[in-house]
């Protein structure tokens, strides 16, 4: 006896999963709506997990730059550079192409490597 695994949303409306429309990859899951038998993004959402994930990726980026600012402090070096950089982490997740992103295709294209490092969307 087969099995049906069924998608409800939250309105209470299910469909059977295996005539479901799904997204290709599951980066933004949580912004996943369901329209019909259609499975779709929901791009502000999507925006919201895009920037946590920023918050995420810079918290130790924000940390080792507290560690190299402090031996600079401490050596008598410039600091210039190092609080350029902790203001482009903290800035990241209020970047412009995040909010002009049309599709989930921008959107991971908005993600910054200068500053964040290698997307976890590639």
């Amino acid at each position: 006896m087969a099995v049906n695994t069924y998608i409800v949303d939250k309105d209470g409306n299910q469909i059977d999963a295996s005539t479901a429309t799904v997204p290709a990859n599951r980066d933004f899951r949580g912004a996943w709506v369901l329209n019909g038998s259609v499975i779709s993004e929901d791009l502000t959402k999507a925006k919201e997990i895009f920037r946590d994930k920023i918050r995420e990726v810079r918290k130790p980026l924000l940390e080792a730059k507290d560690v190299e600012l402090m031996k600079a402090l401490e050596t008598g070096s410039s600091t210039t550079d190092i609080a350029s950089a902790k203001d482009a982490l903290r800035d990241a997740p209020a970047a412009a192409a995040i909010d002009a992103a049309a599709d989930i295709a921008a959107l991971k294209a908005a993600w910054d490597t200068d500053v964040l490092g290698d997307s976890p969307y590639a």
